[in-house]
């Protein structure tokens, strides 16, 4: 490509630009791309979150989880089996005395254990809040299965029981001989212990882990706020230094150059040191802060730069970005590319949405990126923040064609989210 059609290219509008385009050099086409650190939130297990404790946790100790393995197995199959035995004698039976009453044992029991665990979950958690002795607590449990129990076997009983116990008592063949009244109770007592005492730990366990994965997030969130200040401190520096060798060797040959130089040089340190702790700044602010840093360039190189920055969509520069996102790319562009040509050169700054992304490009027209090109610390830590702060949503390619530029681009639903700004 000559220069002529270079410039060409690059005085095109933005949406003519063809995205991911390949790079062209030597005869091969292909990306160079930056390598990003591989960041994301701590290992759950490496942080110390204890393990949730499960039945299925419990079931795989040796001792104490063959122990309740055998005590739950042994219960459910007898609970299944009086159910099944009942359940067919009502189903079977031919006579309609004995039908009620396996009527009513099968209706009661189900309404106990139902009114039983309503109990418990709707007072285990206020009793827990407003009596600190766990023995005070089981004794109210205690004390409240004991009164539903009997008001919900006195109303069973009133409704299904009644008729035929007394049809059945009449006769003289009929043992009603049974288990004392008291270790039914007793049963509806410990069942109701047993739900207040597992409900009360399935609570503190997730209040535990809740506040376990708060402070773990917190730690991510500081971590990645320290690694972001990180790299704004060694960007500012290095932007700084090389501008103010310019002033140095203005000094001697062209005092007003270098006066103006320090002027506009005044203006970036306000902007890098009046940050305020923030870590994100308006693309308007952003671009006001390149257009400042290429007028000192500009000073420096005479006529041999001239640049534009132009932004498709008014509504853009509302847009909140990383700080310092685009300066690292036009400092590359001025060392790596302007300073290079013998000639006039130019540096174009274009912003623009599409496909649902915020496309920010830089256009130089120097000489093409290598294949072999690592890029130095500023373009690193341009990749490093993106994928600090939007992953897989935000990219960074360095092309040759059709034209040179660096092509960043950040999915607009992950920058207008308000968990984008998180750090502030």
């Amino acid at each position: 490509m000559t220069r002529e059609q270079l410039e060409q290219q690059l005085h095109r509008p933005p949406d003519t630009f063809r995205q991911g385009s390949p790079i062209q050099e030597s005869g091969q086409r292909g990306y160079t791309n930056l390598a990003g650190a591989d960041f994301g939130l701590s290992d759950p297990k490496k942080a110390g979150l204890t393990e949730r404790i499960t039945l299925a946790s419990i079931l795989q100790k040796p001792v104490w989880g063959l122990l309740t393995g055998m005590v739950l197995s042994a219960l459910i199959i007898y609970g299944f089996s009086g159910i099944i035995y009942f359940t067919g004698l009502l189903v079977i039976t031919k006579d309609t005395a004995l039908a009620g009453l396996y009527r009513f044992l099968v209706v009661l029991n189900v309404m106990q254990g139902i009114t039983i665990f309503l109990m418990v979950w709707l007072v285990s958690d206020w009793l827990d809040r407003q009596i600190r002795s766990v023995w005070w607590r089981h004794l109210l449990i205690s004390g409240m299965a004991l009164a539903l129990s009997f008001v919900v076997n006195v109303g069973i009983y009133l409704w299904l029981g009644e008729g035929p116990l007394k049809v059945l008592a009449q006769r003289p063949n009929y043992d009603q001989s049974n288990a004392p009244g008291w270790a039914y109770v007793l049963a509806y007592i410990v069942v109701a212990n047993l739900f207040s005492y597992v409900l009360r730990q399935g609570r503190q366990l997730t209040r535990k882990m809740t506040e376990q994965e708060i402070q773990l997030l917190s730690l991510d969130k500081l971590k990645t706020r320290a690694e972001l200040d990180a790299l704004q401190a060694k960007i500012n520096p290095h932007f700084l230094y090389n501008a103010l060798n310019s002033v140095a060797s203005l000094v001697h040959d062209n005092p007003e150059k270098a006066e103006e130089m320090t002027l506009l040089l005044s203006k970036l340190f306000r902007y890098s040191t009046g940050r305020d702790g923030e870590l994100f700044a308006s693309l308007a602010d952003e671009l006001e802060m390149v257009k400042t840093y290429l007028q000192v360039e500009q000073v420096r190189f005479g006529n041999r730069l001239t640049f534009s920055v132009d932004v498709s969509d008014p509504g853009l520069i509302e847009l909140r970005l990383p700080q310092f996102l685009l300066q690292p790319i036009v400092e590359n562009a001025i060392k790596h590319g302007i300073a290079k040509r013998a000639d006039a050169g130019r540096i174009d700054v274009r912003i623009y949405e599409k496909n649902g992304e915020l496309h920010l490009c830089v256009h130089d027209n120097g000489p093409a990126f290598s294949d072999e090109m690592g890029g130095g610390y500023g373009l690193r830590s341009i990749q490093d923040k993106l994928k600090l702060l939007y992953g897989d949503d935000a990219r960074m390619e360095l092309q040759n064609w059709p034209v040179k530029q660096v092509l960043l681009s950040i999915k607009l639903e992950k920058i207008s989210e308000p968990s984008t700004n998180y750090l502030n």
